[in-house]
């Protein structure tokens, strides 16, 4: 190289750094932005099929910051990821092992891995595989005698520690505590930065929990600067403090109860904050040092179920600070409540702690929830900074503060049922707005955020600027609501939220999917049937108290053809005889020529149903239909997908048909195929959170200004990211088909 190049290449050297050190303005209070994602599926050979079991549990990155190390369950292995551009991370290959990788930790070249290998819960065994992580083959093993959950190493790199958690059987007693053998703690001597397996020592954890003493089940290690190991016996409701050196229990304590109120309690389709739980014990799974003198647990109440918050504890188990029922009530807030498990609520369980300049900050996950939240630590109680959008069940947090990143290991895998895959996401703190939320609620009177999720339809109010109505599908079935969106701040709020009634109760039997306004104050609404379900293919028009006026139900004609894929979205056009309700049904039913869906019209004067086709776009996997329907300057405005997701979503598309051109046919009849007009795609906008692209862009609007304005459903947090993007696509005059 010539000392030209050399210069440049020092020079460059030089700038990266700079550029990844912490340096923000004194205005800007910086915060943390997810600038990639990486599909852990990713990773898999190529011979492999693409529809392999895996997931990122728990994650670690090698001392120069630059390889993402993560323990893969279900797959059997450790994966690599190499993050030298963060915003562009590239597959680095799995280790294959024999067992089932439960933790990972670094020091040096080395990750060490626990791995279980047990052959049933009475038989429990596990060893810790060593592994160089440049050649990435296992050096050396040591057997642990049980089954290893988390694993540490000091900050001298004199000591590992493992807790081996020995787990109960959920399925045995109703998983009911004690069942033996016991778990305990291993500690291990680090020679040369390996492990010497004959200084194994086994502290026993027994007789110190006042919850089944004789079975304590440790479940999460965390080293001090002093060389302390922080154990949480979570089932246990326990901590313990343990000196490495010696192998000695210095000091235990119960983690407490908490008393909840203003929680919701009941799994019942709608998210109702107005019950309480008593003495509900904490069950702490990860545990964190801040310094040498406090402790930070996430509180997964995963045994008994429902703590639902985060603690700060000194050294003598004294409680210095509880989240209570605040940070779910966050959460809440950005529609990633998780109202089918809501007696555990939100789940908090990974927890991380960093120093990124000046600034102490804690992070806590939400398994349930799928939000990781960012705290500042002030020495006293904590300040909240943000919620952050992650993968679909955050386990595994990392600060990486040398390069001002923070990362999370989402360990679901939905790739059996078409859905998302596990994902290791990357955030960076930077001198920028906050890119996610995009939708957030307001408090209610009683102090509670307003319960929402699963917006399905959108439409415009037609005198206010930038004021929006969103519709709830089934995924609330006990509380059909219509949410008010206020999109001139940022994030857009949801100020209000009418319940739909028959008469002065909930309405039920609705799966609203399109919501237009009836120019009197009220609404009509799209309800998509489900006959095996008992629920009708119909539109309803409510008035301004949500209550149900009128229901027509689809002709009989036409419901002999139906499937449970019916309409998705309604809107309104003209006036007196000619006022008329335009609806689109998501997929071909019987009776539609294949790769045609119906576009139907009601005339609310003559009550005369009509029809058009609409030719879909070919798809290439999976299936593709229409979501949402709405008029603007003399067009039906489409919005077409497919229910892919990430890499393979291909359709997210708006289109648009002329209404002069439309000549239906009465239904029965042939009816004649619809010219469309591409003036969209939304996938570069669904890009933009360095998230996976979501399935179902659902609601489209467009204001009295003509500006668009797109929402998706997050199918009310099941089997989802609980993600909710809401954004503009600006004047639709102005867009062209890219």
């Amino acid at each position: 190289m010539s000392r030209r190049s050399m210069r440049l290449s020092l020079i460059t050297a030089l700038t990266a750094t700079l550029a990844s050190s912490v340096a923000f303005s004194a205005s800007a209070e910086p915060v943390f932005n997810r600038i990639a994602s990486f599909a852990v599926t990713d990773n898999l050979p190529k011979d492999a099929d693409a529809k392999t079991a895996t997931s990122s549990e728990i994650i670690t990155v090698s001392e120069d910051g630059n390889m993402l190390i993560y323990s893969d369950s279900p797959y059997g292995g450790i994966g690599f990821v190499d993050i030298t551009d963060p915003k562009n991370p590239k597959a680095g290959g799995v280790l294959k092992v024999e067992g089932e990788p439960t933790s990972v930790t670094v020091a040096g070249k080395r990750v060490f891995a626990g791995v279980n290998t047990s052959e049933s819960y009475v038989k429990p065994s596990g060893r810790l595989d060593v592994i160089d992580i440049a050649s990435r083959k296992v050096e050396m093993s040591c057997d642990l005698g049980g089954q290893p959950d988390s694993v540490a190493v000091s900050p001298d790199k004199k000591f590992l520690a493992v807790a081996i958690e020995n787990e109960r059987d959920e399925d045995l007693n109703d998983g009911e505590m004690p069942q033996l053998p016991a778990g305990n703690l291993v500690i291990l001597d680090l020679k040369d930065g390996k492990p010497d397996c004959k200084t194994m020592k086994v502290v026993d954890m027994t007789g110190i929990a006042e919850i089944a003493p004789e079975d304590p089940e440790p479940e999460f290690v965390s080293f001090n600067n002093k060389n302390e190991i922080a154990v949480t016996l979570q089932e246990n409701n326990h901590i313990a403090i343990v000196d490495a050196a010696s192998g000695k229990i210095t000091s235990h304590f119960s983690a407490g109860t908490v008393d909840l109120d203003k929680i919701d309690t009941k799994k019942d389709g709608q998210i109702k904050f107005n019950g309480e739980m008593k003495n509900v014990a904490r069950e702490p799974d990860t545990i964190k040092w801040i310094g040498d003198d406090r402790l930070l647990t996430a509180n997964e109440g995963d045994y008994k179920g429902g703590s639902r918050g985060f603690t700060i504890f000194d050294t003598s188990g004294k409680v210095l600070y509880d989240s209570g029922n605040t940070l779910e009530h966050k959460i809440a807030a950005h529609g990633h409540y998780p109202e089918k498990r809501n007696k555990k609520g939100v789940e908090l369980e990974g927890a991380e702690v960093g120093r990124f300049g000046d600034t102490d900050y804690l992070f806590i996950a939400s398994e349930r929830g799928s939000m990781v939240s960012v705290y500042k630590d002030t020495g006293k109680d904590p300040e909240f900074v943000q919620l952050l959008p992650s993968g679909i069940g955050p386990e595994g947090v990392l600060a990486i503060p040398s390069r001002n990143l923070l990362v999370t290991a989402n360990e679901t895998d939905l790739g059996e049922d078409g859905g998302a895959r596990s994902h290791v996401m990357i955030y960076e703190l930077q001198d920028k707005p906050a890119a996610y939320p995009q939708l957030i609620s307001e408090l209610t009177e009683e102090g509670t955020p307003i319960g929402w999720g699963a917006l399905s339809g959108l439409v415009a109010d037609e005198s206010k600027d930038g004021i929006l109505y969103a519709i709830s599908d089934s995924a609330y079935y006990a509380a059909p609501t219509i949410y008010t969106i206020d999109a001139n701040q940022k994030p857009a709020k949801i100020t209000s939220a009418l319940l739909v009634k028959r008469g002065k109760d909930a309405a039920q039997k609705l799966d609203l999917e399109g919501i237009t306004t009836d120019g009197k104050g009220g609404f009509w609404l799209a309800n998509e049937g489900d006959q095996k379900k008992l629920v009708p293919h119909a539109i309803l028009n409510v008035n301004e108290k949500g209550e149900i006026k009128k229901e027509i139900a689809l002709p009989e004609d036409l419901l002999k053809h139906q499937t449970r894929f019916g309409l998705e979205g309604i809107t309104r056009t003209g006036e007196g005889d000619n006022e008329t309700l335009w609806m689109v049904v998501q997929r071909e039913w019987a009776d539609d020529e294949k790769g045609n869906v119906k576009i139907l019209s009601y005339n609310l004067k003559s009550e005369e149903w009509v029809a058009v086709a609409y030719p879909l776009d070919k798809k290439e996997k999976g299936w593709v239909g229409l979501s949402e329907v709405t008029v603007h300057d003399g067009q039906l405005y489409i919005v077409e997908r497919d229910n892919l997701i990430g890499k393979e979503a291909v359709n997210k598309r708006l289109y648009k048909v002329a209404l002069a051109d439309l000549k239906p046919a009465k239904i029965g009849e042939k009816l004649p195929v619809v010219s469309k007009t591409l003036v969209y795609d939304f996938i570069p906008d669904l890009k933009k959170l360095n998230g996976f692209v979501p399935d179902k862009v659902e609601g489209f609007a467009i204001d009295k200004n003509g500006i668009g304005y797109v929402v998706t459903d997050n199918d009310g947090v099941d089997g989802s990211s609980g993600e909710t993007q809401f954004f503009t696509v600006g004047k639709v005059s102005e867009l062209k088909a890219q």
